[in-house]
């Protein structure tokens, strides 16, 4: 990092950086616990209510790909500050939705203006490190955006015990407003004028025309995307599993949800010190087929339907727990081949990401039959597709 910068400099970009790619993890984990109200507020059924968080992906995805040539054009602060103001303006039109269908739709633009925190935040870590640095760096950042999937749960929960689903809505414009106010305080802008793009829409086409026929980057990119969409069909599922098939209540769904956030924040911790020993690549490469054996377990679980819980925590918490030795090792390995596209990669990468979260919570509200079937499905089908692509391109120049 820059070396005129203090430790209290050092850490203030640091926790500013976690607190931008916490956005997604937020937004989405606060308001699971409120499923079933918004059902019942808006006298509709659960896949109305799915399809908000849907709506949700869908913005991440399609927000990612502009924000991050934005950045490569005209800096990293300015971008990122208007998307942060919309996410805040979207946050408050949530709590005055008059139906479903108007939520879904502020969700999509909360999306869009919130993951500009996140792409530009990736692009600013590869301004600043190299390969090695940046996974620890990565590493570092799950700690702190780790703490919103386990907070976020648990105060979703507590609020609506206190109050109704549009104060979830509140805290969240509140937290964009800190936000805001972190970014103009500890992150100074990382790009210089002489390194920005002056070209238009054709060198933002070149760029992604570039990235897309590099098969380092795809494999790397890809498989972590496949990975992460496991993820986001757990956490499309996992209210109706926990809540209403095993009958846990939204304040311990929110404890449970936060046992498994736990596991996946410490394992990246844990990589941060593997990393002094071992490369990130040789990690990722035990992870993930840690990540697709457990995978393969959760789906012979979930057909089997036990009476217990238990049996299905077990895989799924050691699928999760694998994404901790994922996400940060396969980021810095792609990111390291962006060259000077550092924006247009971070934004790729985050396409990607949840455009496949994205499908993958689709199919599991699709294929909803009652049971935790879908979802298992659809976590080992990614988690085998994930090891697969990274097996046939990453390795390769």
């Amino acid at each position: 990092m820059q070396s005129n910068a203090s430790p209290q400099s050092r850490l203030g970009m640091i926790v500013a950086l976690g607190a931008l790619t916490a956005f997604a993890p937020l937004s989405i984990d606060m308001y699971l616990p409120a499923f079933p109200a918004l059902e019942g507020y808006f006298a509709t059924d659960a896949g109305a209510v799915q399809a908000t968080l849907a709506a949700f992906f869908i913005g991440l995805a399609i927000g990612q790909a502009f924000h991050g040539p934005l950045s490569d054009r005209f800096g990293r602060r300015a971008p990122l500050m208007a998307g942060i103001a919309i996410y805040i303006a979207a946050s408050i039109g949530a709590v005055f939705a008059p139906d479903i269908e108007t939520l879904a739709a502020l969700r999509f633009i909360q999306a869009i203006g919130g993951c500009a925190g996140m792409v530009i935040a990736r692009a600013m870590v590869r301004d600043l490190f190299d390969e090695r640095d940046s996974a620890k760096v990565f590493s570092m950042l799950m700690l702190v955006m780790g703490l919103a999937p386990i907070l976020a749960p648990l105060a979703g929960g507590q609020i609506l015990i206190l109050a109704d689903w549009r104060v979830i809505f509140l805290v969240l414009a509140g937290f964009g407003a800190l936000c805001l106010f972190s970014v103009t305080l500890f992150l100074p802008e990382t790009l210089g004028r002489e390194r920005r793009h002056r070209g238009g829409l054709g060198s933002v086409l070149r760029a992604y025309g570039h990235l897309l026929a590099d098969p380092g980057f795809m494999g790397f990119g890809v498989a972590n995307a496949l990975l992460s969409a496991g993820l986001f069909s757990y956490i499309t599922g996992s209210p109706f599993i926990f809540i209403t098939l095993y009958g846990v209540s939204p304040q311990d769904y929110g404890l449970l949800f936060s046992l498994n956030a736990f596991g996946l924040i410490a394992a990246s911790q844990v990589n941060v010190r593997l990393l002094r020993y071992w490369d990130g690549r040789r990690i990722l490469k035990v992870a993930m087929a840690v990540n697709a054996l457990a995978g393969l377990v959760l789906a012979g679980m979930a057909l089997a339907q036990p009476a217990s819980l238990f049996l299905l925590m077990v895989p799924l918490f050691t699928t999760l727990v694998s994404l901790g030795f994922v996400g940060a090792n396969a980021m810095a390995a792609a990111m390291s081949r962006a060259g000077h596209h550092a924006g247009a990669a971070s934004a790729l990468l985050g396409v990607m990401q949840f455009g496949f979260g994205a499908m993958a919570g689709a199919a599991v509200g699709l294929f909803e039959n009652g049971t935790a079937g879908p979802m298992g499905l659809v976590m080992a089908g990614l988690a085998v597709a994930g090891f697969t692509t990274h097996r046939l391109l990453a390795a390769r120049p």
